[in-house]
């Protein structure tokens, strides 16, 4: 089984990014490989700009990668409640190539944030739109208050009960 994992973020230090790449070691027998969206970074989005470059060479890669995926992982950033750009620019370009930007892949879908809701307002947001791009959202998952209950030395959620509730997401759903 080969995973797609990333953080819905183009920081360095991107605390979904952290979310995913561990999410994603928890999938027995997994081959996986972690996305950083800065290897996708292109103009932002318009049609003019379409229509001047046509379809942007990076957007074809990061479709090839979902393509070659047999699930994904993802955990977007929330940016004054909603996708943050650089996930959002992506998700633009791709979806001019291929409406079913997922491919109707199996997606763990998550987020993160240092606040107490845990990125509530993207989940949401997503859970409504993503399924319209052909995501086959298996489950999803919060983790609040992210620097409190993730150990960043060790790689993993700190906080035994969300820990294990993720573990059985991942074992009850996929």
């Amino acid at each position: 089984m080969k995973i797609i994992a990333f953080g819905g973020s183009n920081s360095q230090h991107s605390i979904n990014k952290r979310l995913a790449t561990y999410a994603s070691s928890l999938f027995e027998n997994a081959e996986v490989e972690v996305l950083d969206l800065n290897d996708f970074e292109m103009p932002i989005f318009s049609v003019d700009t379409e229509k001047e470059i046509g379809q942007h060479e990076l957007a074809k890669a990061f479709l090839a990668k979902i393509e070659s995926a047999d699930v994904l992982v993802v955990s977007l950033a929330e940016n004054n409640n909603n996708y943050s750009t650089a996930f959002k620019n992506i998700f633009d370009w791709s979806s001019r190539i291929n409406k079913e930007v997922f491919q109707k892949k199996p997606m763990l879908l998550m987020a993160t944030s240092p606040g107490t809701r845990g990125g509530a307002s993207v989940l949401e947001i997503a859970r409504n739109a993503l399924p319209r791009y052909g995501a086959e959202i298996k489950a999803s998952f919060s983790l609040p208050a992210f620097n409190a209950n993730f150990d960043l030395e060790k790689n993993q959620i700190s906080n035994a009960e969300l820990d294990k509730e993720l573990r059985d997401i991942i074992k009850d759903c996929f």
